[in-house]
């Protein structure tokens, strides 16, 4: 009996055991953070429900299972798909899909294979819709995904580690540095892997990937698996039927291959393991990853950090057509304020459409100044376009809206907006979409010319007059004549560039901004270096001290451009001087449009690159347009700071092409002349002092036949009167000081 008891004694203290283990795994549970991740998925209608089952390390190979790993080097061919309605037949690994940048809305066909994959695997949950959305990029290009979110088995080196492998990212000028053009594994076998944690549960819908950037090697992958997991441990590869799928990669290394999931995965990492490359190469590769992160309203940290954007505009990408369909109804909304017209046409026969913004459009004001903005001469840098569309919108319900510093904007100055300069580049890209095009389809115009250097060298004639010394000078330091040769038909000119340079001689601009992308920074002239054969070379104009404050002007307004904190979009840290830099010393040009309006004109010009990703994703212009607003208007203000009046002889006639020379700066500028209400002029911005606005009393239009002077900074100034061109203006110049009002 005393046995029994004691038995019986042990069994009841070994139940009480089980029933507190399990009250503290049940209290565990509250606390486990998986256990609000399976509640979310539960909320959500179109994911399954599923039963859990518990990750298991995976079985010993068996025999035949060796044989397999051997081959697995070569892609294989999935189970031939059946034939989903209104879609082609897909045989490949990589489906044949709509790009994802041109329509944020792509829709993929549930095929019976992909019902047989989704069956086959219960350890991660998939989407039940036969129907899917398609899902814009995680940020891989844009820099949302920081580097601390991507992970790599191996590296060659750190220039090319698993935050390498961003796609479309570019390699420097000297390779095997820090900056490197992929990720490449330490190894060539098939254990390497690049993951990316995306932070939160994510919707995983498609990868693309390139190869490495690089003028000397060939590295690519030629094939692929994907896997997903929710803790980094344990990995679900994607599959096709009953076996693990292998996707097609690259046949080369620059142009993008998008691979679709036959199901989307949900998780919140996903790992691309490379199982064979190039033969002659390594494992590289650069990616995106396609995902829709899901809602998570238990994430403070998410929900802080989400950009929104209260303005009321249309944020996607527009064709040729939807462009003009938009300027239009701009012009409908602010018909006293805007005009549209076009500057010429294109190689393709498109027209160059500008709107001018002012609240006397079609006519120069004496005293007004001319400003513009410039986007899309390089086709496939869309950001910018599409902030040009965005901001004529802006300006437009801000200005009905009786906001007083739009008001002030647009009654004092006279804006020209030109949105696409190369159309015809722009249909292009257009067509691959924002994640498929590439580094450069769409970049030059249709005859292959890249007009942001296709404008005449004037710093060679210019710099040349300087070493030899010519006295008297018979090369000015500005307004510098366009050499015959680039004027005949057969120079290699494009017709896009032929329209801007005869718009630029047309009206007297006197500030201007040319929008570029695949960099954060503000580049001012010169752009190209003095010395020969110097690759980088920091060659100031005799402005510098007015470009650099005019490039710091946007920068240090713009959210990210002057963040230490952000990371490089490439190769080059332009944090040293606040998101600014001197386009020679970057890379040298010649015949850049900074150049020429600089030392042909008196307007001056500067490139802004307004972000790392050439053509974003139409879900991140509200964002974009967020970074670049206040930057936009700031830059446009700057065009009233500094000195402005009338040039006027003894009898109080206009004085034409009368020629402003500023004390120790050697850049002049002239004045312009009008003549019934057409003008015009030149300008240039030059002086060591504090800028000061400086008005002349009478800036009335008067007899129209005033000269007027404009620079954006100064006050000893020499004016020197004369007609025509400089050989014939008077050789004695009157000195006057002009103060402040």
């Amino acid at each position: 009996m005393a046995r029994r008891g004691a038995a019986a004694l042990a069994l009841a203290l070994a139940l009480l055991a089980v029933a507190l283990a399990g009250a503290a795994a049940q209290g565990a549970a509250v606390e486990d953070p998986d256990y609000y991740v399976q509640e979310i998925w539960s909320r959500e209608p179109y994911y399954a429900r599923l039963e859990p089952e518990p990750f298991s390390p995976p079985l010993p190979a068996g025999p035949g299972e060796e044989e397999r790993k051997l081959r697995a080097s070569e892609p294989r061919a999935p189970k031939k798909a059946t034939k989903p309605k209104k879609a082609p037949k897909r045989e490949k690994l990589a489906p044949e899909t709509p790009p994802p940048g041109k329509k944020s809305n792509r829709k993929g066909m549930k095929t019976k294979s992909s019902e047989k994959a989704a069956g086959d695997d219960h350890r991660v949950p998939v989407a039940r819709d036969a129907v899917r959305e398609g899902c814009p990029p995680l940020g891989l290009e844009t820099l949302k995904i920081t580097d601390f979110q991507l992970h790599a088995s191996t590296s060659k080196r750190y220039g090319l580690g698993a935050h390498r492998g961003r796609l479309n990212i570019q390699a420097g000028i000297n390779e095997n540095d820090f900056y490197d053009g992929a990720w490449c594994a330490g190894r060539n076998d098939l254990h390497q892997w690049i993951e990316v944690d995306a932070r939160r549960l994510t919707k995983f819908t498609g990868v693309i990937t390139q190869g490495r950037n690089s003028l000397w090697l060939s590295d690519w992958v030629t094939s692929y698996k994907v896997m997903v997991s929710n803790d980094s441990h344990t990995w679900v590869t994607v599959k096709n039927g009953s076996g693990d799928m292998i996707f097609e990669g690259n046949s080369e290394k620059e142009i993008p291959v998008l691979n679709e999931l036959p199901v989307p995965m949900v998780a919140r990492y996903i790992r691309i393991n490379p199982r064979s490359w190039f033969d002659n190469g390594s494992i590289c590769m650069r990616m995106e990853i396609l995902g829709c992160p899901l809602p998570d309203p238990n994430n403070y940290y998410h929900r802080r950090n989400e950009m929104t954007t209260t303005d009321d505009l249309d944020f996607k990408h527009h064709s040729y057509k939807e462009m003009r369909q938009l300027m239009k109804v701009v012009n409908e909304m602010c018909s006293n304020i805007t005009r549209i017209y076009n500057i010429g046409k294109s190689h393709q026969g498109l027209k160059l459409y500008a709107v001018e913004i002012s609240d006397h459009p079609g006519e120069h004001e004496v005293g007004e100044p001319e400003f513009h903005y410039i986007a899309g001469a390089h086709g496939n840098e869309v950001l910018g376009r599409e902030l040009m569309l965005l901001l004529m919108q802006f300006l437009c319900q801000e200005y009905l809206a009786r906001n007083s510093r739009i008001v002030r904007l647009v009654e004092e100055t006279r804006i020209h907006i030109i949105p696409s300069l190369n159309p015809d580049g722009y249909e292009k890209a257009y067509e691959g979409g924002s994640e498929l095009g590439g580094w450069s389809l769409g970049r030059w115009t249709h005859d292959g010319i890249d007009i942001n250097n296709n404008f005449p060298d004037l710093n060679t004639l210019l710099w040349g007059a300087e070493d030899r010394q010519n006295i008297p000078r018979k090369v000015p330091n500005h307004y510098i004549a366009i050499p015959e040769w680039f004027l005949s038909e057969n120079a290699t000119v494009a017709v896009e560039t032929r329209a801007v340079i005869a718009w630029m001689e047309k009206i007297p601009f006197v500030l201007g901004g040319n929008l570029q992308g695949g960099e954060l920074v503000v580049a001012y002239p010169y752009d190209m270096a003095r010395s020969t054969w110097q690759m980088q070379e920091h060659t100031p104009t005799p402005d510098d001290h007015v470009f650099r404050w005019l490039a710091y002007a946007y920068a240090s307004t713009h959210r990210l451009m002057t963040d230490a904190r952000r990371r490089v979009c490439h190769t080059e840290d332009f944090q040293k001087e606040d998101g600014t830099v001197n386009g020679a010393s970057w890379h040298t040009v010649a015949g850049s449009l900074n150049d020429f309006s600089y030392l042909h004109t008196n307007c001056f010009e500067l490139s802004i690159y307004v972000g790392c990703d050439k053509y974003p994703h139409e879900s991140e212009l509200p964002e974009e347009w967020e970074n670049n607003r206040e930057s936009l208007i700031v830059f446009m203000e700057q065009v009233h700071r500094g000195i402005k009046g009338l040039v006027r002889d003894l009898h109080g006639k206009g004085i034409p092409n009368a020629v402003i020379s500023v004390e120790g700066v050697n850049h002049d500028i002239r004045t312009a002349g009008i003549h019934q209400g057409h003008m015009t002029e030149t300008h240039s911005s030059v002086a060591k002092n504090k800028p000061q606005v400086l008005r002349s009393p009478q800036l009335n239009t008067g007899p129209r036949r005033d000269r007027e002077v404009w620079g954006l900074q100064g006050r000893l100034w020499q004016v020197c009167l004369g007609a025509g061109s400089p050989e014939r203006r008077l050789s004695a110049c009157l000195p006057r000081r002009l103060g402040p009002v």
